[in-house]
């Protein structure tokens, strides 16, 4: 098995699975999780034979996401950590499956949403009321850990890429 297979295979969803957990107990996503997925991307890259030019337009669809998500994050809209890893998790997938993991990601952002709030409407049961993430969770002054969606269509969406694509050699 190649390393690039190995990285698709664990790496990648290990991460997605790293940052949707930290999203939900803690609403953060580390700058270094983010970092590391562009690393990574880089050396799969590499592994895969990308040539320049298809490496660019991966690296060009993640900072549109960067820069959109920024603005979305100035706004109030989403939270920093959420910007950082929609950008670095779009570098994956290049303008070619930019839009499927947008708008995938904007479904199960909206059910998940929707699930929160609708908890939220409910007292917190004794047996969760101790654990600190879990009342944060339910406080309706907090936000939805929205990069739960985000790592759920990036592992939705990978196998439909041109990179998977070139990892399994087809």
């Amino acid at each position: 098995m190649s390393l690039s297979l190995i990285i698709l295979l664990v790496v990648f969803p290990a991460a997605m699975a790293y940052a949707a957990a930290s999203d939900l107990v803690s609403m953060t996503i580390s700058n270094w999780l983010c970092l590391a997925l562009v690393a990574v991307f880089a050396l799969c890259a590499v592994l895969l034979g990308l040539s320049w030019s298809e490496i660019g337009g991966h690296f060009a669809a993640g900072g549109l996401v960067l820069l959109i998500c920024f603005g979305f994050f100035a706004a109030g809209w989403i939270g920093g950590g959420d910007a950082k890893f929609a950008a670095a998790t779009a570098l994956w997938f290049g303008f070619g499956q930019l839009m499927p993991y947008l708008l995938v990601a904007s479904a199960f952002g909206g059910v998940l949403t929707v699930l929160i709030l609708r908890l939220r409407a409910y007292p917190l049961p004794a047996i969760v009321e101790s654990w600190p993430w879990a009342r944060r969770l339910h406080s309706v002054k907090e936000g939805v850990p929205y990069g739960i969606a985000l790592a759920l269509s990036a592992l939705f969406i990978l196998p439909e890429t041109a990179i998977w694509r070139a990892a399994i050699g087809i």
